[in-house]
């Protein structure tokens, strides 16, 4: 994978994260949404809340597709990988 792939591919995850993130917030607290963007417009360090506005949308970001989008692996898959490298350790 070369570099350039890899930033991309970090940032399409970081942007999916942070638009799951808005959706969730969105969905779970509209209303107070409003109230604390008007707070943000009165305050003076408006940046830094902003910075770390972006950091807990991309935690409830991960969280949401973490519940969401993750299917567990498969218990037989996991079972016939570990056999499958015990048997490749065991020929070298």
């Amino acid at each position: 994978m070369t570099r350039e792939t890899g930033q991309r591919e970090s940032l399409e995850g970081q942007a999916l994260l942070l638009v799951a993130g808005l959706a969730d917030l969105a969905v779970s607290t509209l209303g107070s949404a409003v109230g604390a963007v008007r707070g943000l417009l009165r305050r003076s360090d408006a940046a830094e809340l902003a910075a770390q506005a972006e950091h807990d949308l991309a935690a409830r970001g991960r969280l949401v597709l973490d519940r969401y989008a993750a299917v567990p692996p498969a218990h037989l898959e996991i079972l016939a990988r570990r056999v499958s490298a015990r048997k490749s350790a065991d020929d070298d």
